[in-house]
């Protein structure tokens, strides 16, 4: 069993930079891949980005390319969200969450963290 905390949600503006944690306690298969996905009020979940806990290729949503990085430190079972030149229609509960099979649909997520608030004002 994994459980997944988040933290570093916040109240930035627009333009500002939040740099999201997940730590993960239990065992971290070497097989798993990582993920963040966000949900706004009256949206669906969202993808944001994905990871292979061993390495490799990255995965972003269109809408963040360029200004998100996803990131992971083994050593600390932790990984990172870094966002920079963040917009107000970025404003979500971000989760991150596990799976043994990366993918960009979060029905395919078995572990999911309770939720940080980023909130970007214009």
């Amino acid at each position: 069993q994994v459980t997944l905390v988040e933290s570093g949600g916040g109240l930035v503006q627009a333009g500002g930079s939040l740099r999201l944690s997940c730590t993960a306690s239990g065992r971290i298969f070497s097989n798993y891949a990582m993920g963040w996905f966000r949900q706004a009020p009256g949206k669906e979940r969202e993808f944001v980005a994905a990871l292979h806990w061993r390495g490799g290729t990255t995965y972003y949503a269109d809408s963040v390319k360029g200004r998100f990085t996803i990131s992971r430190d083994n050593a600390k079972n932790t990984m990172y969200l870094q966002m920079n030149s963040l917009k107000p229609e970025d404003t979500a509960v971000y989760y991150c969450a596990a799976t043994v099979v990366i993918s960009t649909s979060p029905d395919r997520y078995r572990n999911w963290g309770q939720g940080t608030q980023v909130t970007v004002s214009s």
